[in-house]
């Protein structure tokens, strides 16, 4: 049985976009053909708690249709990142090539130490909540009470406004 998963996706090192696509088309990989499959526009932001002179980020969100359980989800992602030249060990928010983190996967509540789902920053990240208002602006998280794009309008951050990129990517 298929589950309705939400992927972010960033990238703010080499060709920000082809690593998004690349990503995409990996992540697409997992899923079986004709299965819900669907990404948001891409945004461009400021990096936050990154090191000095970090470039800007794009950030977007995909959502699909995934059949296993999230452990063996964020080993195949942590194996994309790897795949597309995320280097291992390197300083918490440095640069990278790719970072995919889960942000929901079904109704499920976890946390297992690797695993935290709904991931914990999620309301709180416009660079997230932007990109998934596009797609799922009426989705409440699990053990959450209010809507994506309700999260999103009462935001209260620091994060300047994203610029938009693209929407067909």
């Amino acid at each position: 049985m298929a589950t309705r998963v939400g992927i972010a996706l960033g990238s703010n090192l080499g060709d920000r976009l082809a690593n998004l696509r690349a990503t995409r088309d990996l992540l697409r990989a997992l899923t079986p053909d004709g299965v819900h499959f669907e990404q948001a526009p891409v945004y461009q932001s400021e990096p936050i708690n990154c090191p000095e002179g970090s470039p800007d980020f794009f950030n977007t969100v995909i959502e699909l249709d995934y059949i296993g359980e999230p452990a063996k989800l964020l080993e195949e992602t942590q194996g994309i990142e790897y795949h597309l030249g995320r280097e291992p060990g390197a300083e918490p928010n440095s640069p990278r090539v790719i970072d995919i983190d889960i942000l929901y996967f079904g109704d499920r509540i976890i946390d297992a130490g690797l695993i935290v789902i709904p991931h914990p920053r999620i309301t709180h990240r416009r660079f997230v909540l932007q990109p998934l208002a596009e797609i799922r602006p009426l989705m409440t998280l699990p053990g959450d009470r209010i809507t994506i794009s309700e999260h999103l309008q009462h935001l209260d951050s620091e994060e300047p406004e994203l610029a938009f990129v693209q929407a067909k990517w």
